[in-house]
């Protein structure tokens, strides 16, 4: 996963033309890359969310899914909606869904001397079937009411990731389209 070249970005999410390798892009105040984070609800109305392993924050609770978008060795781009197939599949065995964007934000958390410095899409989409929770990406995963997620993560920020936290009010306003809110993260 080291190996994956990433796009790099401006604080607008504007793809410079540049890319490096993940294990650069996270390093001292890192580069600001491409990253999309994803929630999928149900007909219920509930949430899924995982207890993300993760190298610079681990063991905390995140949206259905997260990844960065690539650069391919062809030369090409990844598309948000290829990057959220890529990763649906690989963390829940999940055929493609539809998937919206509702908006995206740029932020900086560091984590000892890594970091992560990125351009995230926020997205949604809707399941309604089976899946198979990769263990190498999560320790678990679970339904929840959406107000109790809603709730919970206002209440303890600290339990969830960095993008999760800021990603919700994105989610909770979807008629409004956020973009280039900055935020930073304070160390853990």
């Amino acid at each position: 996963m080291n190996q994956q070249m990433l796009i790099i970005c401006n604080e607008s999410g504007r793809p410079t033309g540049e890319y490096l390798p993940k294990a650069l892009c996270h390093q001292g105040e890192g580069r600001r890359h491409l990253a999309i984070t994803l929630l999928l609800f149900d007909r219920e109305g509930q949430v899924l969310l995982q207890r993300r392993k993760h190298g610079l924050f681990d063991d905390v609770w995140d949206l259905t899914a997260a990844t960065h978008l690539l650069h391919h060795c062809d030369g090409s781009d990844e598309s948000i909606d290829d990057a959220a197939a890529r990763c649906l599949w690989r963390e829940y065995q999940i055929e493609p869904v539809h998937v919206a964007v509702l908006g995206a934000f740029s932020y900086f958390a560091r984590y000892g001397e890594r970091c992560e410095n990125e351009y995230c899409f926020t997205l949604v989409g809707e399941l309604n079937g089976s899946f198979k929770l990769n263990p190498e990406v999560a320790y678990g995963s679970q339904w929840v009411d959406q107000a109790d997620f809603y709730a919970d993560i206002a209440r303890s920020p600290e339990k969830y990731s960095p993008w999760a936290v800021l990603a919700v009010p994105i989610i909770r306003a979807p008629s409004v389209r956020v973009e280039g809110v900055i935020a930073v993260v304070e160390p853990l």
